[in-house]
């Protein structure tokens, strides 16, 4: 894998955390993914504003944003909202 190829993390957010995404990965491109721990074990879409604000601000650079659900019951399906963000439990990403 070339160095260029390599995804970069980083967090992105605002002075006084007004707006915050607890992380951001970034490909070679300089596309990018954003996506945020959620402890509550529903997910509701009042939740998800600070994933709605990267999309605003990168644009078509963003590929995707999601929320990860760290209380939600194992067994849970992973699903989009209607604004497009993802919302998938954390059990699902060891499996």
């Amino acid at each position: 894998m070339r160095q260029d190829d390599v995804p970069a993390c980083s967090c992105f957010g605002t002075r006084g955390t007004e707006h915050e995404v607890v992380l951001i990965i970034e490909r070679g491109d300089g596309r990018v993914a954003a996506a945020e721990v959620k402890l509550a074990a529903d997910v509701h879409h009042s939740d998800l504003g600070h994933l709605k604000w990267p999309e605003r601000r990168i644009g078509d650079d963003l590929l995707d944003a999601i929320a990860i659900a760290i209380a939600t019951a194992a067994g849970s399906d992973a699903c989009r909202h209607a604004d497009g963000i993802g919302v998938v439990p954390a059990v699902l990403l060891t499996a």
